[in-house]
């Protein structure tokens, strides 16, 4: 459902190219964390199109401004030793920031984020931090209820442009078509309890579960 037409859309003054780079990023990543429904797509990609200025910047612009100055020495972020607040700027798509968050993406993800904080630059890399991010912080499930700033807080920790975000995520829902209904399939876990499937890919008995770009179900046979 992330398409360079969905991003352009978006913003429209990214080129076709652009566009298409950063779609083709986003695509797979955010298929795997289950963003497949209109509604999850569209908070995703207006949360990200805020976060990066429009998909121009992967990194942090550094002035230093006051509240850049206020990034070195905080404990909440893991900034620790000197020259954290610089090293550990935000970047990607989401703007993952401090040192904390580097090790524990870097670990999830198994990349060498704290060491090397600039593959969190990589569009590639981007992405995938983002939609780890996203799925960390269960934010599928916010954009299901409709609570966009919900989603808003858990990224920024509190309304810092509210009313960009609102203006991106108008903008997705318009350009994304009406999603079917998500199925609700009940998974059976290992204390005989009947759970909802989160609707990301899974195996279960033997039979692989995913759902189409529209949301219809489909099942493979893994054996």
């Amino acid at each position: 459902m992330i398409t360079a037409d969905l991003i352009r859309a978006l913003v429209p003054a990214l080129t076709t190219a652009r566009a298409a780079e950063v779609a083709s990023a986003l695509a797979g990543p955010a298929a795997r964390a289950g963003i497949t429904t209109r509604a999850r797509v569209a908070a995703f990609v207006a949360q990200l199109a805020h976060e990066s200025a429009g998909f121009k910047y992967l990194e942090e612009i550094w002035g230093p401004t006051p509240a850049q100055r206020r990034y070195e020495g905080r404990a909440d972020l893991g900034n620790t030793q000197a020259g954290d607040g610089y090293r550990f700027r935000g970047r990607g798509w989401i703007q993952l920031t401090g040192r904390h968050n580097y090790r524990t993406y870097g670990g999830l993800l198994n990349l060498p984020l704290e060491a090397q904080p600039d593959l969190a630059a990589q569009p590639g890399t981007a992405a995938r931090i983002a939609c780890a991010y996203w799925d960390q912080r269960k934010l599928n499930a916010l954009a299901d209820a409709g609570d966009f700033a919900g989603i808003t807080y858990l990224i920024n920790g509190g309304t810092n442009g509210a009313a960009d975000r609102e203006a991106y995520h108008r903008r997705a829902l318009a350009a994304l078509p009406e999603s079917a209904p998500t199925p609700r399939v009940f998974l059976r876990d290992m204390a005989g309890n009947n759970v909802v499937w989160d609707g990301k890919p899974a195996v279960y008995n033997g039979t692989r579960l995913s759902l189409y770009p529209d949301g219809a179900l489909q099942l493979e046979r893994t054996e």
